[in-house]
């Protein structure tokens, strides 16, 4: 009852509800324009966070990664052009369809697979979240660093590309968490004489420069593609012949989306291809795959919309973001002096059950502003990318000037970003970068910490048990992770030679 009465007093006191519908609707107009991501839309918003209240700002910020999932599929259904990486496996089939005339149909699948996946991810966030926090209250300071070193470790290793430019990555975001006043004796560190950097560098201004500017520096650098084609404006929802028919394949997209999402480093993407394999497998028309099948829509849309909910798992429990967007609302929290862990749960309550309301509301009225929002989101997709670009731009600085009205905020989301354009270029994924930036506190401080209390004493670290089980943990991924870039890097020197 105690849960009931904080997540109704969240809803009629506070903007939650609002905070909750307001980030569905931006969620799904980010989602549906090609290649902005979920996270990007999130890190669009985060600056406008900051004078918020904890409850609607991270409301916000959890509902705009709900609505992305969702209008991530809408330009994958109508112009054959993932909205987002997850709506890749989406574009298969529901393109066919939209070429047979079927685009209303498969928008209403996506939908409804969508709102259900994700009352499925809600459900298993509410129940699994708080035991698996509990588990951390045995952590001691020395665990606390194995745990930040295990956290960049896993999403190092399972990054895209090769482990070495994964865990360079994380490196690099540790350094930059160094700038700053040292946390134990209080020097100033990395500063050059700025006053600006004694506070160290934000990583705000980070995550919205790598994420956002970035990929308008990508944008920008590529030619507009042509769009042609019949499309079709209004959403069908499924019959209840057909609902039945999609119950199986929802039910095994969001089955993988739970494993997924509780998985570092997994993410939509993987889950929603997984999904349509499965889905295959287990369907009793596997020939329409491929040629415009129903559920090849049902199974990804409900797998990457459970992950929604999923992914919040780990974030909320240990404080380990397993992809680009727990990321960013890892960082919310953070803003907010919102510590994940065990110690959340019991120092701030409203704020969790808050949340799990404010997700309900989301999810719930998806289903709604799916409906209305689609003629406004097809609208958005097709407007040239240069005014687009333009306006996002603008969103950017206006939302980073905001918080402090400082130029030199600007400057380093500037200079974020051209880092991340770099980084693009060279194949460097982002997720460590970030994950070092925001662990960097909890594992410099914890590690001081451990040799302070022994004297300098490194042997704590595998004298702890929880400290040795995560280090060897994270020597476990890191070590298979270079074995299997060892072994791909032989495959393809010898199909390089094969055609030689």
């Amino acid at each position: 009852m105690e849960a009931i009465g904080y997540a109704w007093s969240a809803l009629t006191t506070t903007p939650a509800a609002f905070a909750a519908v307001g980030g569905v609707v931006w969620g799904i107009l980010g989602g549906a324009l090609p290649g902005i991501s979920p996270s990007i839309t999130m890190a669009l918003l985060l600056p406008f966070t900051y004078t918020m209240d904890p409850i609607p700002a991270i409301v916000l910020l959890a509902s705009t990664y709900v609505g992305a999932e969702y209008g991530g599929s809408i330009p994958a259904i109508l112009i054959r052009t993932p909205g987002t990486n997850a709506a890749a496996a989406t574009a298969i089939d529901g393109y066919e369809l939209q070429k047979q005339g079927r685009g209303g149909e498969a928008l209403g699948i996506s939908l409804v697979s969508g709102v259900i996946g994700g009352l499925i991810g809600l459900f298993c966030l509410v129940i699994l979240t708080k035991p698996l926090a509990s588990v951390a209250l045995y952590f001691t300071p020395p665990a606390y660093f194995s745990l930040g070193v295990l956290g960049i470790s896993v999403i190092a290793s399972l990054s895209s590309g090769s482990l070495i430019k994964g865990l360079m990555a994380g490196i690099v975001g540790l350094m930059i968490a160094t700038v700053g006043v040292d946390p134990v004796s209080g020097v100033s560190r990395f500063t050059y004489g700025a006053p600006e950097l004694l506070g160290g560098i934000p990583f705000i201004l980070v995550m919205v420069g790598v994420f956002a500017v970035s990929e308008l520096l990508v944008q920008a650098s590529r030619p507009e593609a042509k769009t042609s084609g019949k499309r079709q404006l209004t959403i069908r929802l499924p019959s209840w012949a057909m609902l039945r028919r999609l119950r199986k394949p929802q039910l095994i997209g969001s089955g993988i989306g739970l494993f997924e999402g509780c998985m570092p480093g997994a993410g939509g993407s993987i889950a929603a291809f997984m999904a349509y394999n499965e889905a295959r497998r287990w369907s009793k028309h596997p020939e329409e795959f491929g040629k415009g099948s129903p559920e090849a829509i049902a199974a990804p849309e409900a797998a990457n919309n459970t992950v929604a909910g999923t992914a919040l798992v780990p974030m909320l429990s240990f404080g380990i973001p397993g992809s680009n967007s727990t990321a960013i609302l890892l960082g919310g929290l953070l803003i907010h002096g919102l510590q994940p862990g065990p110690l959340l749960f019991q120092r701030h309550p409203d704020f969790i059950y808050g949340l799990y309301s404010g997700l309900l509301v989301a999810n719930l009225s998806l289903f709604a502003l799916g409906i209305l929002i689609i003629t406004p989101a097809v609208w958005l997709v097709n407007r040239p990318r240069p005014f687009l670009m333009a306006g996002i731009f603008a969103l950017i600085f206006s939302g980073i000037y905001s918080i402090d009205n400082t130029l030199f905020d600007l400057y380093l989301v500037l200079l974020a970003g051209l880092a991340g354009y770099i980084m693009r270029l060279l194949g460097f994924p982002f997720l460590p970068l970030v994950l070092g930036l925001v662990l960097g506190y909890l594992i410099e401080a914890n590690y001081r910490r451990s040799l302070l209390l022994t004297g300098g004493e490194h042997r704590v670290f595998i004298e702890d048990p929880i400290s040795l089980g995560l280090l060897l943990t994270a020597l476990l991924f890191v070590v298979g992770s270079g074995l299997r870039d060892l072994r791909d890097s032989r495959k393809r020197m010898r199909e390089r030679d094969s055609k030689n």
